[in-house]
This record gives C-alpha cells, structure tokens and sequence, in this order.
C-alpha cells in the first residue's frame, strides 16, 4: 500500500474526480430534453425515445471496453487510465456542446461511454488503497462524492439553462480538463508495482472476464445481484428528466431541485450511514436495506402523481444508496488484490449492460404509455417496471450465502 501522504493525496484526487464527473452529469440533465428538441423538432415523448437511445449508445461502449479499461489498469496502473478517462470524459461533453446535430450527441456518448467512465477506476484506485474491513466504507465515499456532486450539479445546470441549453455543457467539460491538469501533478500511482500482472487479451472483453472471474468461489451470483440491481436502479438516470415533467408537469429548474435534493440524500447517507450499518449488520443486510427502501419508492412514485410528495421522496431516495456500494464490497472482497482492475472493469460491463437495456425499457415504456397510440395513460410504468426488477436481486440477497469469513 502507498504512503499515507500519497494515499491521502490519491483518495483527494479520486474523490475530487467523481464529483466532478457527478457535476458534469447532473449539470446536463436538466437541459438534454431541451436540447434534443432542439436539434430535432420533435416532442418531448420523441425527445424521450431518443434520449434513451443516445443513453444506450454511452452504455454500449462502457459494456464493450469496461474490461480492458480494467485489465488495462492491471497492468500499467490505475494513473495512465485514470488520466485517459478523465480527458476523454472532457471531450464528450465539448462535443455534445458544439453540436449541430443529434449525431455529435451519440458520438460525445459512445467516446464517455468506451474511455471516459469513471467509477471503474475510481473504485480499482480506492480498493488498492483499502483493507477488506474498509472496502465498504471506502466505496461508500466514492457514492458520497458523486451525491455531493448531485447536489451542484443540477441545481447549477437548471440555472445555467437559462443562458442557452449548451452553456451547461461547456462547463462541464471545462471542469474535467481543469481536472486533468490537476490530476497529472497530484494523482500518484496506487498500485502496488508488485501487483501488476501481464495484459492478455482474452481476459479483455466482457466474455473473457466473466470466465475467468467465474471461476472465483461465489463471485457470480453476488454479480447477477449487482447486475440486477443496476438495471433497477439505472431509471433515474434513465428517465427522471422526462418522466418528471410528463408526471408532475415539472420546468427543467424543479428537475434540477429535484435531483439536487437526491444528491443531498446521497451525500449524507454515503457518508455518515453506510459505514455505521456494515458496521453492525454487514454489507449483505445493508443491500437488503437499501433495495428494500428503493422499492417502496418506486411504487410511490407509480401511485402519487402529487409533485410535493415526489419532492419528499427525493429527499430519502439516498438510502437505496447504500445497496450499490455494499454489493461492490461483496464482490471486491471475494476478489484478489491483482484482479481488482478486471473485477471493477467487468462490474463497469455489467454496468453498462444494465444501462444499455434501461432506456429501451424504461424510456420506451413512457414514450409508449405516453404517447396517442398507448390504449390508456400510463406515466408511471418505467417505475412499476423498476419496481418489479428489483424483487429479484432483493430475494437473491436473501438466499445467498454469506462470504465465509464475514459476517455480511
């Protein structure tokens, strides 16, 4: 492990980094509608369709090239990756702001999606620099930063949307080039030169990971868990920027209040919560929890179409936080230290292939039952939909056997 002064300066950076990716991601939420419609001309259950298929487009590539990103990391080290995906996660958002047609907004997309996704690294990096006990809370201040983010990030591009619907994302693409630049002075190596291994390239594509990985004692059932649940939980950013205003009737700026109120959720449960329940039940009992908590959500926002109670629910929507980070740690800790990069990698696939099935399912299903053709009005079938996803990784967790030296 590295030095405390360079393991402090790393977790900074790190942290520094997916909040900035979180900004950058909610700063555009709000506006994307707009913009689609923009370029376009259509209405907001077309701009609906469309926005789950650039959605796909970003999930695709991650799903693609997740595992190489990791086995990459694996062997040359998490900075050099780190730095890549940060430049590239700059790129895709100069891109969509320069934009003169909704093509650019799938090219931006599919470039973020193959080199410029985050939490893959960020994670690898924070497990290099954790113990098995830690990995839990550590992975739970990687959800804190990007719910702080949550927080500025849509408030801020609610606001900037009133300058223009491109302002929101030269800002955020100005915010990852500065983080480049910082990165590549203050960023050290977190990998221990020891723990490097050779690259082959049958271990780098989802099918290869999921083989070799598959033949760790009870790793893939805990990842049908975590593959289960990121497709449920992948409706908000799916679908919350358009199935708020069609259920609600709500402006780009209550969209942005809104998601900065799950941001501040996040924020508080990731940081003060999450620790204290593996703590005293396990990170197993923990993801029950969150699931559970994320299910009653759902189905309130498929009864209620009352805006101030939607707004409530945003406030306590954090707790359902606490599952992803716990699942993670379950994975991490059935992993050795030298494969970290493909397991986060290949988590980065499964990821990207729940994100990649989401917006067909989700967004296509309120642009149908919001739609002429739709033989009744349906807003809330995208959160009847998630809901019912959801009971399969809630009951797998129930019945799963617990790692054999802990507890969760």
């Amino acid at each position: 492990m590295i030095a405390d002064k360079q393991r402090q300066s790393a977790m900074r950076f790190v942290l520094l980094t997916v909040f900035i990716y979180s900004v950058g991601f909610g700063i555009i939420m709000p506006v994307l509608p707009e913009l689609i419609q923009e370029l376009e001309d259509v209405s907001l259950s077309e701009a609906t369709m469309l926005g789950g298929f650039i959605s796909a487009s970003y999930a695709l590539f991650q799903f693609l090239m997740g595992p190489l990103v990791g086995n990459l990391g694996d062997r040359f080290g998490r900075r050099p990756v780190f730095l890549v995906s940060l430049l590239a996660f700059g790129i895709d958002f100069a891109l969509m702001g320069f934009a003169t047609s909704i093509v650019w907004l799938f090219i931006g997309r599919s470039i973020a999606g193959g080199l410029g996704a985050i939490f893959g690294p960020a994670n690898a990096a924070m497990a290099d620099m954790s113990s098995d006990e830690d990995r839990a809370k550590s992975f739970g201040l990687v959800g804190a930063a990007f719910g702080i983010g949550f927080i500025v990030g849509p408030a801020l591009g609610g606001f900037l949307g009133d300058f223009g619907t491109r302002i929101p994302f030269f800002v955020a693409g100005g915010l990852a080039f500065l983080n480049f630049i910082y990165g590549w002075f203050a960023f050290p190596e977190t990998m221990a030169p020891e723990e490097k291994r050779s690259f082959e390239w049958k271990r780098a594509n989802p099918l290869g990971a999921l083989l070799n990985l598959g033949k760790l004692p009870n790793l893939l059932g805990v990842a049908m868990i975590y593959f289960l649940w990121m497709l449920s939980s992948s409706i908000y950013p799916t679908s919350w920027s358009f199935f708020a205003p069609a259920q609600y009737g709500w402006d780009s700026k209550m969209v942005g209040l809104s998601l900065t109120c799950v941001g501040l959720s996040m924020a508080l449960v990731q940081a003060f919560l999450i620790g204290r329940f593996v703590s005293a039940v396990g990170e197993r009992k923990t993801a029950i929890f969150g699931i559970f908590v994320a299910i009653v959500i759902f189905a309130v926002y498929v009864m209620v179409d009352v805006g101030w109670v939607a707004l409530s629910m945003c406030l306590v929507v954090g707790l359902q936080g606490m599952a992803m980070p716990s699942i993670n740690a379950m994975m991490s800790r059935r992993t050795p230290s030298n494969m970290q990069g493909e397991l986060q990698g290949f988590n980065g696939s499964l990821a990207a292939l729940a994100a990649l099935i989401a917006p067909l399912l989700y967004n296509g299903s309120l642009s149908y039952f919001t739609s002429d053709a739709a033989p009744f009005q349906f807003v809330g079938a995208p959160f009847a939909i998630a809901a019912l996803v959801g009971l399969i990784p809630l009951v797998l967790l129930l019945i799963i056997k617990p790692a054999p030296d802990h507890k969760g």
